[in-house]
């Protein structure tokens, strides 16, 4: 039997309209992961190896939804998760990280080395510094793109409330929406 090796860089796209300075990096970032998962699979390294090894490179490259360049909270600050099965029905999942470099590994280390399938949050980063995981600082993980996505987002999904229950919102990209709660409610 053979293998296929397939992985993204997160929610959306990179649009062929994104500028080149933009998009040149992320297609590089891609094709990076895609060779050294695909060279690790030409060398018989165990698929979940693989599967850990393409993770934490997506993790270490800003461009991608996860690890530096994780998409912010509303507050500004990174909130990592991550999860990692292996087809038998073991899996090991995390959220709410903010400090481990490679929420990837983590998962795999609750996998491994615990009962347990899902940490969270304190629980998560302790097990992480009790199993000697590399950790830095919040600040690592915030980057000037995804600082100015947060800002973009905070500006152009607003819910505005009005008198009488008139709920409107605003939002950027194709989609539709009504154009106001109250549009739904019965006239008196």
């Amino acid at each position: 039997m053979g293998w296929a090796i397939a992985l993204h860089g997160g929610a959306g796209d990179i649009p062929l309209s994104l500028p080149p300075k933009r998009r040149l990096p992320r297609e590089a970032g891609l094709g990076h992961c895609l060779h050294i998962g695909v060279e690790a699979l030409k060398a018989n390294t165990p698929a979940l190896d693989v599967v850990e090894l393409v993770v934490r490179e997506l993790e270490n490259i800003p461009y991608f939804n996860a690890g530096k360049g994780s998409v912010l909270t509303t507050l500004g600050t990174v909130e990592m998760e991550a999860c990692i099965m292996d087809g038998t029905k073991r899996c090991g999942a995390v959220s709410g990280l903010t400090t481990v470099v490679n929420p990837i590994s983590l998962a795999r280390l609750i996998m491994e080395k615990t009962p347990h399938i899902y940490l969270a949050f304190d629980g998560a980063e302790a097990f992480a510094r009790g199993q000697g995981v590399e950790t830095v600082d919040s600040s690592h993980f915030i980057t000037p793109e995804n600082v100015e996505r947060l800002k973009h987002a905070k500006v152009a999904n607003r819910v505005q409330v009005h008198s009488c229950l008139n709920l409107s919102s605003t939002f950027s990209g194709n989609g539709k929406c009504l154009r106001s709660f109250s549009d739904l409610l019965p006239t008196r």
